[in-house]
């Protein structure tokens, strides 16, 4: 299992590689040993290899006792739901969230459905690794249920969020095309929109795992959405990664807002409601700070990773949070990033302000964030931060999580990415050359390092 990407955001490999049955089966059982052998939530996403692995997992944890609940395809914000609301001693997704479609993994989370927090992961792993658990006779072995009312209970639990006027958002009967990249949200996305009176228009929609394009929503992987947009006339498109935990945004131009703005303006329309405090990872856009300050209302930054951020908020009870990449966290459903939750707060958004979409952007703080991944073969990324961090410590430098080199109203970040073999390198500035001179000049010298060591 040395392959495997084992980190906070759980367990990830290339399945018939790294992540295989035998794999899930021993992290199923070490991680029911670890619950004590109590109920656990079991869901997976739409990918080709997901049902082999389910299985797997439930025979291992069926096989240490626990009691299993199979609720299906279904995005892992819904595991974390169901996990909370039917006490359970803990849940797991098998996804791999935006990795292309040879990958695959497993989320933990814990009986309030969050993640589970690193030093567990190390434990959990430890105990895969070992196989240090005794196995129960036939008598003691765990039953297995299935559950079909996971995607209404989420639903629901949106449609209850304070802030939403489902009749205010009816009443606007919004168009809106939606691709959920044949994952997960095709199961959920759809439904949601139609209860709030939206006419949906779906593309790649069958929840086959065989994704139309690169499961990440970037702009990039997007382009048919937006043509799609244009054509139909719609207000607005919609995009989701395959476990519908993460929301990207196309406005009715064609456009792509960005992933960024997916919290931004989920922070706007709940602090609008509500002040308090506002937590996001330390690679998020600053135009979280700007709309923070407009309120009055203070950010606080994490390191990059859901738990991270989820673990900070409740600690600080904050209003609102989550992570630059289109994971928006609302603790009045529940603390996990939710792509159905930051659609529905869009619209209303929409709703309030009786704007188009593109109108809107033009009144929320402007700055151009850039993204990009490096491949480091032979060479660890502590050592290539390492180096980075002599080349530049005359800077304001942040080491919260990577190195972070912050310079007025524009800022350049890498770190080791938590679900690749990658280094990532974020840049944000007033404007896009600058930006792309932040990122020119982080990979000029990771270049530069890697060509003297050779």
């Amino acid at each position: 299992m040395r392959d495997l990407i084992v980190s906070i955001s759980g367990v990830r490999g290339i399945f018939g590689r790294a992540l295989n049955p035998e794999v899930a089966v021993r992290y199923g059982a070490a991680f029911g040993f670890m619950v004590k052998n109590g109920t656990v939530v079991v869901g997976r996403d739409s990918r080709v290899s997901g049902q082999a692995l389910k299985y797997a997992v439930i025979s291992g944890l069926m096989s240490v006792g626990c009691d299993v609940v199979d609720i299906g395809i279904t995005p892992t914000p819904t595991i974390q739901i169901m996990t909370k609301e039917l006490k359970a001693a803990g849940g797991i997704e098998i996804t791999a969230s935006h990795n292309p479609a040879m990958w695959n993994g497993l989320k933990f989370m814990s009986p309030e459905g969050l993640f589970i927090e690193g030093d567990v992961v190390e434990e959990l792993k430890h105990l895969a690794d070992t196989g240090t658990w005794n196995y129960p006779g036939y008598k003691n072995i765990g039953c297995l249920k299935e559950n079909t009312s996971a995607i209404d209970t989420h639903i629901n639990k949106v449609f209850g969020i304070p802030y939403i006027d489902t009749g205010k958002i009816i009443k606007r009967k919004f168009k809106v095309v939606v691709d959920p990249v044949n994952g997960a949200g095709a199961v959920i996305m759809p439904e949601l929109l139609k209860r709030l009176g939206c006419e949906v228009i779906l593309i790649n929609g069958e929840p086959d795992g065989r994704f139309a394009h690169e499961p990440e929503p970037l702009p990039e992987n997007l382009k048919d959405l937006s043509a799609e947009v244009v054509k139909r006339g719609a207000d607005m498109g919609i995009a989701v990664d395959p476990d519908a935990d993460r929301c990207a945004v196309i406005d009715e131009q064609g456009n792509p807002i960005g992933e960024e703005n997916t919290l931004a303006i989920a922070v706007k329309l709940v602090l609008s409601r509500k002040k308090g405090r506002v937590t996001a990872n330390i690679s998020t856009t600053m135009a979280i700070d700007d709309i923070a300050g407009e309120f009055g209302c203070e950010v606080i930054r994490t390191k990059v990773g859901e738990i991270n951020v989820a673990s900070e908020m409740k600690k600080n009870k904050s209003v609102i949070g989550g992570e630059g990449n289109g994971g928006v966290i609302l603790p009045d459903v529940h603390l996990g990033r939710d792509a159905p939750v930051a659609s529905a707060l869009i619209l209303q958004y929409l709703a309030d302000s009786g704007k188009s979409l593109s109108e809107n952007m033009k009144q929320m703080p402007s700055y151009v964030m850039l993204k990009s991944k490096k491949t480091v073969f032979g060479f660890e990324p502590g050592d290539v931060l390492s180096e980075m961090k002599k080349i530049f410590n005359a800077e304001n430098i942040d080491e919260m999580d990577g190195l972070k080199i912050i310079r007025e109203k524009s800022w350049v970040q890498v770190r080791a990415s938590n679900t690749e073999p990658i280094i990532r390198i974020y840049s944000e500035a007033r404007s896009r050359g600058e930006a792309a001179e932040l990122q020119n000049e982080i990979s000029d010298k990771i270049k530069d390092f890697i060509r003297a060591k050779r």
